[in-house]
């Protein structure tokens, strides 16, 4: 019922602090549940792929919804499909094991090796969502009434669960796991991030990329800060469009409106905000 005895020490593709590193371990030492949190794109649901890959385990995915009912990750019964084939007299409608439908918990827990299992963004779901899930991560087993039958994990897997902070979680839930919140990278880490997306960008194109992300990140009643997926896509556009390094700051070095960067900010308050700053800015040189 453990996980294999591997250790994740990050990946050639993804930029895992030390610290990111210990709690993946930990979770899996403990055979418990890996909460991650964070802020929009710093990579969570990356990590559980990245795990996966590197200990060479299969990766099942759940992506929650608001609609989402814990019920799904375990199976469900299509009541409305046993009827209309019973109208229809036609003989699978003798064994219910025909109209049970397996939920990714399910398939986790009857896989014939460790799989890594990703629930994702468990916050988006109603609040009762993560306790009607207590028992069935804690014990690795529940009970499908229509069959009669107790459901076992043939193997513990492991679990990484993914909140944006939307909500909060019940303590109860909060017990079980193992919690690890990856901060926002600094730019020391963010540059060995972009190394791995953009290998050959120019050292004062990236620094004074950088510096203008962080700034634009750093202006106070942002709606959406830009995250670290829109810097990559930002970067991937500037290099396209051959901008040089000089264009994304002013002359006197205040802060400038960037090139392209509807990539970086992603609605019209944000965009207004930032002009009135930049033109005030000038006001006072």
């Amino acid at each position: 019922m453990t996980a294999k005895k591997a250790r994740f020490d990050g990946s050639q593709s993804y930029v895992a602090t030390d610290d990111l590193k210990l709690a993946v371990n930990a979770a899996m030492q403990l055979g418990r549940p890996l909460l991650i949190k964070g802020e929009p794109g710093t990579g969570k649901t990356m990590l559980a792929e990245e795990v996966a890959a590197a200990l060479k385990m299969p990766l099942m995915q759940w992506h929650i919804k608001s609609t989402t009912k814990a019920q799904q990750g375990l199976y469900e019964y299509d009541a409305v499909s046993r009827l209309r084939d019973s109208q229809l007299g036609d003989e699978k409608v003798k064994d219910i094991r025909n109209y049970i439908v397996k939920g990714v918990l399910w398939q986790a827990f009857e896989a014939d090796e460790p799989v890594v299992l990703l629930i994702d963004e468990i916050d988006k779901a109603d609040i009762e969502f993560p306790n009607d899930l207590l028992r069935e991560i804690d014990r690795m087993e529940f009970y499908v009434y229509e069959t009669r039958e107790l459901i076992k994990a043939k193997h513990r897997p492991l679990v990484i669960i993914t909140s944006n902070n939307e909500k909060e979680l019940p303590d109860a839930f909060l017990r079980r796991c193992f919690f690890h919140y990856i901060s926002f990278p600094d730019a020391g880490t963010m540059q060995n991030i972009v190394d791995v997306h953009h290998p050959n960008i120019k050292k004062d194109l990236l620094e004074a990329a950088l510096k203008s992300f962080y700034q634009i990140r750093s202006l106070p009643g942002l709606k959406k800060k830009p995250s670290t997926s829109e810097l990559i896509d930002w970067l991937k556009l500037l290099l396209a469009e051959d901008i040089p390094a000089d264009a994304l700051h002013s002359n006197d070095d205040k802060i400038a409106v960037p090139p392209l960067h509807g990539a970086l900010l992603k609605n019209e308050q944000d965009i207004h905000l930032f002009e009135r700053l930049v033109m005030m800015n000038r006001n006072h040189r």
